[in-house]
């Protein structure tokens, strides 16, 4: 279940609008981050990364935390203002997730962790998001200046991708170079650091070697994507992963969906998606899918869920905060 975090920014004004507040949201400039965690079963360590934001920038503000023990995994969500004359140095946010990252790296070790989801580094992936009048471009330069800052600073080797890359390059092409998707212990499992220090790809920022407790981060700027999960009933994480690349563009399935089979649990495998375009597809069409594909493999399966607020439900949730 995900939890609100009541991380209060200072108050923002919000102009009156006679078309409701949908107009009122789109007209603001906001920025949304989110920040995923190879941690869920230390809450000390959790604590500590959540009291880092607080402490240095209040006004990027947690909006909500999904913690994950099976995964062994926490994400986070972070919403502020922008300001309107741009200036990457000057963005709450960026300091905000620069700080939890720094949490982060000293409070977790990456050669201790284990869990049924794939991860390169202690902090996992970090994409940032615009929401309201905020302009990919704009949001993508705060990525940019977010990866030189780790890289240099904290000596964590951080590849780029989307409209933070200067090719575009896709999140999923530098997790397949980089091994992201291949577990690495018994039991469809993830555990310890990389089995060496050098990199098969060179990263855009940091050092060419990796620390192995500290791992690689992955950092991204993108339209809006929504993560779905569905349950499938089953110990067969074979014929889970044949329903998941069918359910896949890639594998032919559906539109702007990329999913992978992970075991979540005993005797649940989960069918995880990105949804990059949930206006297009969103988590009702995945469902219906899965229950056909599994339902053809003799699977039964149960209802999906939402790792994250929707793009308007994270805005709303920060404008009460601010109000």
């Amino acid at each position: 279940m995900a939890l609100f975090l009541l991380s209060q920014p200072p108050e923002i004004p919000i102009p009156p609008d006679a078309k409701g507040g949908r107009k009122i949201m789109s007209r603001l400039m906001l920025g949304c981050c989110k920040v995923y965690v190879s941690e869920s079963r230390n809450k000390t360590a959790l604590q500590s990364i959540e009291r880092a934001t607080k402490l240095f920038f209040p006004d990027a503000a947690i909006v909500n935390k999904f913690e994950d023990e099976t995964y062994n995994r926490v994400g986070y969500t972070l919403v502020s203002k922008l300001p309107l004359k741009p200036s990457s140095g000057s963005y709450s946010l960026k300091g905000a997730v620069f700080e939890m990252v720094k949490a982060a790296l000293g409070a977790v070790d990456f050669n201790m962790h284990s869990g049924s989801h794939p991860r390169l580094g202690v902090v996992d992936h970090i994409c940032f998001h615009p929401l309201g009048s905020t302009e990919l471009e704009q949001i993508a330069g705060i990525a940019k200046s977010l990866a030189s800052d780790i890289g240099f600073s904290l000596k964590v080797p951080t590849f780029l991708y989307g409209a933070a890359h200067e090719n575009g390059r896709t999140l999923d092409s530098i997790r397949r170079e980089l091994g992201y998707f291949s577990p690495n212990a018994h039991g469809n499992v993830w555990a310890g650091g990389p089995e060496s220090d050098n990199l098969p790809l060179k990263p855009d920022e940091g050092p060419a070697k990796v620390d192995r407790s500290k791992g690689i981060i992955v950092i991204g700027t993108t339209k809006w994507v929504d993560n779905y999960n569905v349950p499938v009933y089953s110990t067969d994480i074979s014929v889970a992963r044949r329903v998941a690349k069918k359910i896949s563009g890639r594998g032919g399935g559906l539109p702007s969906v990329q999913s992978m089979a992970l075991a979540h649990g005993k005797d649940v495998i989960e069918v995880a998606c990105n949804l990059l375009d949930p206006t297009l597809i969103g988590g009702d069409k995945v469902q219906i899918e899965v229950e056909r594909l599994a339902r053809e493999e003799g699977m039964s399966v149960g209802k999906g869920y939402y790792t994250d607020l929707s793009q308007d439900e994270i805005t709303e949730t920060y404008l009460k905060l601010a109000s």
